[in-house]
């Protein structure tokens, strides 16, 4: 079998080492998975995982033996909610794209005996890198509201306020009322 490689956040290696030690044995369909993936994992922290790659809680787009495309959220247990929206890595598809990179595939044997070739095609969202972009966004603004200045408050200023001075001069013959009212319409 060639070299496998799936890159796992050290939280999705942890959740991976728990299934396996309540697997239910060798007759348990998700056991040789697990193995392959613990034994193929480049464990990296959150910060560091690709973007391309699928992560749980990742939206992301597959093919199983070059059919129609599937676009699913990894999630960790059963959804009972907006069926077909998720896909549970507690079944072999859902742990088979757990840590593959856009481009990369899986083959697993299914429930019937039947090897299966599954293509990770594209990861539309995962949360790693929208935190990662979200942080970066608010390093940002934080960066440029320091650059702005501050409001300064000086005590005392209301009372040394100076008289308001008219903008146009007025001639001194009038008494600075030049508005001739309704009746000179």
């Amino acid at each position: 079998m060639p070299t496998e490689t799936c890159i796992l956040t050290t939280k999705d290696f942890t959740i991976l080492e728990v299934m396996r030690d309540r697997c239910l044995g060798t007759g348990d369909p998700l056991a040789p998975i697990l193995k392959r993936k613990i034994e193929s994992a480049l464990v990296v922290f959150r910060d560091d995982v690709p973007e391309n790659v699928a992560t749980l809680s990742s939206r992301v787009t597959f093919s199983v033996d070059g059919r129609k495309s599937d676009t699913r959220v990894l999630s960790h247990d059963q959804m009972s909610s907006a069926v077909g929206l998720f896909l549970s890595i507690n079944t072999p598809r859902g742990l088979g794209l757990l840590g593959l990179a856009e481009g990369q595939e899986f083959a697993l044997v299914n429930g019937d005996g039947i090897e299966e070739r599954m293509l990770l095609e594209k990861v539309h969202y995962q949360p790693e890198a929208a935190k990662r972009q979200k942080d970066a966004i608010a390093a940002e603004q934080s960066a440029s509201v320091k650059l702005k200045p501050a409001l300064k408050l000086i005590h005392g200023a209301l009372n040394d306020r100076p008289k308001p001075v008219s903008a146009s001069p007025v001639p001194a013959d009038t008494d600075g009322f030049d508005d001739p009212g309704p009746s000179a319409a």
